[in-house]
């Protein structure tokens, strides 16, 4: 399972806000500049963040983007909702074009493990949790 682009950087852009202080308020253009992800895109995938309550945005000489909630309430599952990210792959390992219930490919049965346990690790992992891993790294 891969992740689009636009959830790779909308998890990128929010573990930057958590890991340099989640109620600091953050510049657009900072963040576009440090994560290297072109402005005009990014300031997409904010108003996605925002429009989901995963950010919140103020304007004005002291506005800027920050964590809308508690750490401990917002998921990678809420993050990938927010941009639109399904988290329920349907295209075969294999390539194979008729692959489903009724006719599966020869992983499309192994592949449901490892597929469930990447849904409840995005289910199961807080933004809090990554602000402590990010501690214990330090």
């Amino acid at each position: 399972m891969k992740l689009n682009t636009t959830s790779q950087y909308a998890i990128n852009i929010v573990t930057f806000i958590v890991q340099n202080g989640s109620k600091n308020k953050y510049n657009a253009r900072d963040i576009s500049e440090k994560l290297l992800i072109p402005y005009k895109y990014m300031t997409k995938i904010m108003s996605l963040l925002v429009e989901g309550g995963i950010i919140s945005s103020s304007r004005g000489r002291e506005g800027g983007y920050s964590i809308e909630k508690e750490l401990s309430q917002i998921t990678i599952e809420h993050i990938l909702e927010a941009v639109k990210e399904s988290l329920h792959q349907r295209e075969c390992l294999l390539k194979n074009d008729l692959c489903d219930e009724r006719e599966k490919c020869l992983l499309h049965d192994k592949w449901n493990s490892p597929k469930k346990a990447i849904h409840d690790m995005f289910q199961n992992t807080s933004l809090e949790d990554i602000f402590l891993k990010s501690i214990e790294n330090k």
